[in-house]
C-alpha cells in the first residue's frame, strides 16, 4: 500500500471517529470515579458519553444450572439507573447513553470503544499476582484499545 493510500485510509478513520467518550463501570469506587472524570471530560469537550457495563454467566455453575432468579442484566440496570439520574443532574449538557452487554468486560469495552475518542476505566489495583490470576481489564484495554485510555486507580 502506498503512503498516499495509507494517509487517505487514516483520514477516513479519523473522519469516522465519533465525538464520544466510552467509560466502563462495574459499581466499584474506582469505576464511579472514572465515570465522574469521564463526565467532566465530556462536558469540557462537548463529547457524548457511552456508559458500558457487562456481565457473564457464572461458569462455576456449569452450562445447565443457573440459580433461580438470576438476572444479571436486570441487576446491572438497577445499579445504573440511580447513577444515571445523578450524572444527568450534575452534567445536564452531556448526552449520556448506557449499555448493558453480555460478555467479559475487557473485549466488550474494546469493541464498544472502536471509533471513540477516549476510553475510561477504573482499576481496583489488585496488584501483580492477583492480576495474573484473574486478569486485568484495565491492562487489557490499555494494550488493545484503538483510542487513548485513561485508567483510574482505587484510592483505598
Amino acid at each position: 500500500m502506498s503512503s498516499d493510500q495509507q494517509a487517505r485510509q487514516q483520514s477516513d478513520l479519523d473522519t469516522k471517529k465519533s465525538h464520544r467518550i466510552v467509560v466502563g463501570i462495574d459499581g466499584s469506587n474506582s469505576s464511579l470515579s472514572a465515570l465522574e472524570w469521564a463526565a467532566r471530560q465530556a462536558e469540557f469537550t462537548d463529547a457524548s458519553l457511552d456508559i458500558v457495563a457487562s456481565w457473564e454467566w457464572p461458569t462455576s455453575y456449569g452450562w445447565s444450572v443457573v440459580p433461580g432468579g438470576y438476572d444479571p442484566s436486570g441487576d446491572l440496570r438497577s445499579m445504573i439507573e440511580p447513577i444515571l439520574e445523578t450524572l444527568r443532574v450534575a452534567h445536564p449538557r452531556v448526552v449520556v447513553q448506557a449499555k448493558i452487554l453480555e460478555g467479559h468486560p475487557a473485549p466488550v469495552l474494546i469493541r464498544e470503544s472502536m471509533g471513540a475518542e477516549l476510553l475510561v476505566v477504573g482499576s481496583r489495583g489488585h496488584g501483580e499476582f492477583v492480576g495474573m490470576l484473574i486478569g486485568s481489564v484495565s491492562e487489557h484495554c490499555v494494550a488493545n484499545a484503538s483510542c487513548p485510555v485513561v485508567v483510574f486507580r482505587d484510592k483505598a
